[in-house]
């Protein structure tokens, strides 16, 4: 038998990134990925970025009678079949953002780390007064050393970009939208133990990007059976600005095998979240509406 652990994505900024990371455009999503609930879950868990999808395990036998592979905690995270509820899709916002130039007061650090920069600045340095380092500033220089190499003529590492022109990039949220998640594993058991800790997580969690902090409740319940039938069992989720109740059939998009009709594929499958390597591979997943039962459980005692 199968359970599913129903998870509420809601915040006034949500952003899915999924191709343009670091790029000028970095667009959003119309919806969750699942690499990035499940790297949400994973550190609600404080699970290090390091963890394989397998136990480590000396001289593991191989063959016909090599027994299986244990799954660690994120093994077991991104075995589970995944799917989500657009309950209310949101508004794309497109946020005009630039990154460098301008000149910002230099650190003690910086001037450690750049000979260049304190020997501009010793007359500054040596006309200060009190015990603070002060507000010493460079005109046209960069505040932060970047591009750090070792300095040709003495070695000692310094600033190979004294100067930045401003990068203009365009970043798109998805504003006032609210997804129902639901992620199916067979222990209901490990289902609650993820959601215990979306609600009392180990670390920092948000939204897609650093700036979409989740509002209220987000782990909301285990139940039993499968995701077509846990989406179809539940209303739709309420919102913070909005009174009345919610009505409609909702889109949702399910976590299938390949080989089932119509199933289109997706490259966010999470095999590892090394902050230097990171890796996924191909799911597949189907779009259907949701119709809502008659009688589908209200929404009780959520913290919007």
């Amino acid at each position: 038998m199968t359970h599913v652990l129903l998870i509420r994505l809601a915040g006034p900024l949500q952003s899915w990134g999924t191709a343009s990371r670091f790029a000028a455009r970095r667009d959003s999503h119309s919806r969750p990925s699942k690499s990035a609930v499940i790297g949400m879950c994973a550190a609600a868990l404080g699970l290090p970025r390091s963890m394989g999808l397998e136990s480590a395990e000396l001289e593991q036998p191989t063959g016909a009678d090599a027994p299986d592979r244990k799954l660690t905690a994120f093994g077991e995270l991104a075995r589970t079949v995944f799917a989500v509820r657009a309950d209310h899709p949101g508004v794309p916002v497109r946020d005009y953002h630039t990154v460098g130039a301008g000149s910002y007061p230099l650190r003690p650090r910086d001037l450690i780390t750049d000979h260049r920069r304190a020997a501009a600045v010793s007359a500054s340095l040596d006309a200060a007064t009190g015990d603070h380092f002060g507000h010493h500033a460079l005109p046209d220089w960069y505040g932060a050393p970047k591009k750090i190499a070792a300095d040709p003529a003495s070695g000692v590492l310094v600033s190979g970009e004294l100067t930045r022109s401003a990068l203009i990039t365009e970043r798109w949220y998805l504003a006032d939208a609210a997804f129902l998640v639901g992620l199916q594993h067979e222990s209901a058991d490990f289902l609650e133990t993820v959601r215990q800790a979306l609600e009392r997580p180990r670390r920092l969690l948000w939204l897609g990007r650093k700036s979409c902090p989740p509002s209220g409740t987000l782990g909301l319940r285990v139940v039993p059976g499968a995701l077509d039938t846990a989406f179809r069992a539940h209303r739709l989720l309420p919102v913070a600005h909005d009174d009345t109740e919610p009505t409609g059939r909702p889109w949702a998009w399910f976590q299938v095998p390949p080989s089932e009709r119509g199933a289109t594929p997706v490259q966010d499958q999470p095999v590892s979240f090394d902050a230097l390597r990171p890796e996924h591979t191909t799911r597949w997943e189907t779009r259907r509406r949701i119709t809502i039962d008659a009688d589908a459980a209200q929404w009780k005692d959520i913290i919007l």
